[in-house]
């Protein structure tokens, strides 16, 4: 058994090593190049779409801001808690300066990713909408062998990273933080998944559309109360995370080459930008117009990224609680002890409710991709089945260990990225067509109005 935890940890450094860092960055910086930085240009305006009224007479499932929900419920998880302290307490303050810059190119991949999966999507028996790299590889590209190579790879890492780690981690939380006995919180936590998925994207898009905005504002409503109370060292956390991001004070060797992989890896982590995961979500979106929809997904990098784990960053960064990384068992207890340091009494309870529904909502919109992999490759008939499925095996992962199941999921989960970046890299000529459409649209809407 240690022989093949030993082989799958090797696969897993390997499979997320410099090769695949260097491939997801610099697919984004091609494609954010190619559009001439249309998604900076474009941010303020996509933010807005995230907040107004969406297209609601188009073919889809359901909205854009609940599919954008959707994907931020599967990456609005534990990579914004533990996975920031994991790169902060490694790499050092300047990780969280190249998790920045891998978010604002990670734009482009996102919607990229967003306009193939609702620009190649296709409508199943039940009238539903399917997309995303599996359909855009095989129908864009004409390579199904690969489509199916990506679908497999992605349905493994849903039952692992999606769903069995998860369930673990969240009764690991509660039994820590709370006194529950772990098989309790698998059990309440497969009903209340079950209760939303075993509706369909409907049902789902319609929860993580109420508790994903929730999540969001409860944790960071609290480090912002945080900063506010500590203003004056604001400047001065900056100030080190731009400083130690070029000069390198990382654990890791101190070089500054730990610190550039810690934030970019961990970046990628946390928003999943290349992965493909946002052109499964993207495709069940209301819209006639691909791009329109792609905007408002590239969102989905800035808001979990931006400004989620920017405020995990700051806290530790300005508590300096990451200097005494060696202290805790694991990342998440080290960002408990910043908010506890910070809020007494209440801030360590606050990181720990805030994992809780970080998990529950990652489980959810996982669950969505992984159906969607699974129909690809065995067709619609499994969906039912697959979703008992899946809550029976979030019961089982909280109560089994799982190092060998999350070092295998963990690999299955970088291996999606290289399909996906193919055809992102193939496509990218159909990616800045469907751009000019949209350009051309949105100033024949100015003209009419």
């Amino acid at each position: 058994m240690e022989t093949v935890e030993h082989l799958i940890n090797t696969a897993s450094s390997f499979v997320w090593g410099l090769p695949l860092i260097v491939l997801l960055v610099g697919t984004g910086l091609y494609l954010t190049v190619r559009l001439a930085f249309f998604s900076f240009q474009q941010l303020p305006y996509a933010l807005k779409l995230v907040f107004t009224k969406g297209d609601q007479v188009s073919k889809g499932d359901i909205t854009h801001f609940q599919a954008l929900m959707t994907a931020l419920a599967a990456t609005v998880g534990t990579g914004n808690i533990a996975g920031v302290a994991s790169a902060v307490a490694v790499g050092g303050p300047g990780a969280v300066l190249w998790m920045w810059i891998t978010a604002f190119v990670g734009m482009a991949t996102k919607y990229g990713e967003a306009i193939l999966g609702v620009k190649y999507r296709v409508q199943n028996e039940r009238g539903e909408m399917s997309g995303g790299p599996m359909y855009y590889i095989e129908k864009g590209l004409g390579m199904k062998w690969l489509a199916v190579i990506f679908a497999a790879f992605a349905a493994v890492a849903a039952f692992g990273i999606g769903n069995m780690v998860q369930s673990h981690e969240a009764a690991g939380v509660a039994n820590q933080n709370f006194g529950v006995p772990v098989w309790v919180t698998g059990l309440v936590l497969s009903v209340l998944v079950g209760l939303v998925i075993i509706g369909g994207i409907r049902s789902i898009g319609k929860v993580v559309g109420i508790v994903v905005p929730v999540m969001i504002v409860f944790y960071v409503g609290a480090g912002l109360l945080i900063v506010l109370m500590n203003v004056a060292d604001v400047p001065a956390a900056f100030g080190l995370i731009f400083t130690d991001a070029f000069t390198g004070q990382a654990m890791a060797g101190g070089a500054v080459g730990a610190v550039i992989q810690q934030g970019v890896a961990r970046g990628i982590f946390s928003n999943e930008a290349g992965l493909g995961t946002g052109g499964i979500a993207a495709a069940a979106a209301k819209t006639d117009v691909p791009a329109r929809q792609a905007l408002v997904s590239m969102t989905q990098v800035f808001i979990d990224t931006i400004i989620v784990c920017t405020i995990t960053g700051l806290a530790l960064v300005m508590s300096q609680m990451y200097l005494r990384a060696d202290e805790f068992d694991s990342s998440a207890q080290l960002t408990s002890a910043a908010f506890e340091q910070y809020l007494p009494g209440v801030g360590g309870i606050i990181v720990a409710v805030a994992l809780l529904f970080f998990v529950f909502s990652t489980i959810v919109g996982w669950s969505y991709f992984g159906e969607k992999c699974f129909t690809y490759l065995l067709g619609g008939k499994v969906s039912m089945p697959y979703r008992f499925l899946f809550v029976i095996m979030l019961f089982v992962g909280s109560v089994v260990s799982l190092d060998i199941v999350w070092g295998f999921a963990d690999v299955m989960n970088g291996l999606m990225a290289f399909p996906n970046l193919v055809a992102l890299l193939l496509l990218s000529g159909v990616i800045v067509n469907e751009t000019k459409k949209f350009k051309q649209k949105r100033i024949e809407e100015k003209n009419a109005s």
